[in-house]
């Protein structure tokens, strides 16, 4: 199913049911909550913002054990969750997207694998959807935490939490993240939820350690895709070819123009374009503008380990706002991002090595939790202001850095 597909399932097919679930739970209140003793995410979508999440995880597996902490994600999201190792892979909770009667069928699962493990706590970790506020609920767990709209005009997902969080636009995710685990400390009756200063919610960021074995691997693939043995700087391009987050795209001749420049700039150093492996043809032409044969692409060669571990190898990475930005925070890599319609103040990546590059238009941020990160917008000028220049000097002042380090 498509992002727009579930978008649209999750409006008109959610409301009614969060509605009726909403009635159900007046009319058979829940059962006195206690405290927790295994406990449930449910973060579906975006790899990126799991990294965020990272901190929330963590504090979760210090107060139940590592054993009892589980999460629910669709399956193409799940990588991330494996590489950064925070809770045993078989406490993933996977829900395939592919078609509707595979998702009923995982749904199904989910529901009986929340009574054979007798979850008690659920951490909904999305912003405002109707899906994952039904599956709360629906687990039959005692203690439920997520946002709430209260008086606010925000999507309408009913009253099916038990700690009701009142949503701050202005707190970083990775923190608005931790203050619901956080919130299990307090009374749930106290409304609105959470009254703790920021300066008590401190995130952190996983560590990625690729092995000897993986980083002479990755070495010898870039070395067989290039004909020879790279020199440095090892410089990685991720243009987000496809068209599938067209609105976060910098353009993509802008992409071709920083690499050309980076290639009369350091006559040794190698290009890698990296991508999804929907994105394979897509880069591959990219790549082909180039005409060069210090230009190569990886885009759909590697798994998402696999790309980390190149990423541990690099000397700089650039980037658009979107899942690399975060999976290169786990590294020690240098890594220029590019923001548009969403906002670094919320979702920077929480590394010192990120540098971010953003325009701040006033119409940013037009993806939101009001609009369920859908925009309206047709013509991303936040994006297109960004300069080759602007890109280009940080790129040089960070590879500077890098040779004198």
């Amino acid at each position: 199913m498509s992002p727009n597909t579930i978008r649209i399932i999750d409006k008109y097919v959610g409301q009614p049911i969060c509605a009726f679930l909403t009635v159900l739970r007046r009319v058979f209140p829940t059962r006195r909550q206690r405290e927790p003793r295994a406990i449930l995410f449910l973060k579906l979508v975006e790899q990126g913002a799991t990294v965020l999440a990272y901190s929330a995880i963590k504090n979760a597996v210090d107060r139940v054990g590592r054993e009892k902490v589980f999460f629910c994600v669709f399956q193409r999201n799940r990588p991330i969750l494996d590489i950064m190792d925070v809770i045993p892979k078989d406490n993933v909770i996977e829900i395939r997207q592919s078609n509707i009667i595979l998702f009923g069928i995982d749904i199904l699962k989910l529901l009986v694998r929340c009574r054979r493990e007798k979850i008690d706590t659920t951490i909904d970790m999305e912003f405002f959807s109707r899906a994952s506020a039904i599956l709360a609920y629906l687990s039959g767990a005692r203690n439920r935490v997520g946002l709430h709209r209260f008086k606010s005009e925000f999507p309408y997902r009913g009253d099916l939490m038990t700690h009701r969080i009142q949503h701050n636009p202005y707190l970083h995710t990775s923190k608005a993240y931790l203050q619901l685990v956080e919130s299990l400390n307090f009374d749930s009756k106290e409304v609105p939820m959470f009254k703790e200063s920021v300066r008590s919610l401190v995130a952190t960021t996983p560590k990625f350690a690729p092995s000897g074995d993986e980083l002479r691997d990755m070495d010898a693939l870039i070395n067989k895709k290039l004909g020879n043995t790279h020199q440095r700087p090892l410089i990685l391009l991720n243009p987000n070819a496809s068209d599938m987050l067209p609105l976060r795209k910098w353009p993509t001749d802008r992409f071709i123009a920083l690499g050309q420049r980076l290639l009369r700039d350091y006559p040794d150093a190698p290009i890698v374009l990296t991508g999804a492996p929907s994105e394979k043809a897509s880069c591959e032409m990219v790549r082909e503008q180039f005409d060069s044969d210090r230009v190569i692409s990886v885009a759909g060669d590697t798994t998402l380990r696999e790309l980390m571990v190149l990423y541990s190898l690099a000397n700089v990475l650039v980037t658009n706002d979107s899942g690399p930005g975060h999976f290169a925070s786990m590294t020690d890599v240098p890594t220029v991002v590019m923001f548009g319609p969403e906002t670094p103040e919320l979702f920077k990546p929480l590394s010192n090595n990120v540098h971010i590059i953003w325009t701040n238009l006033a119409c940013s941020p037009c993806v939101n939790a009001f609009n369920h990160r859908f925009s309206p917008c047709t013509d991303n000028v936040c994006m297109k202001e960004i300069s080759v220049d602007v890109v280009y000097e940080q790129v040089r002042n960070l590879l500077a850095d890098n040779a004198s380090a």
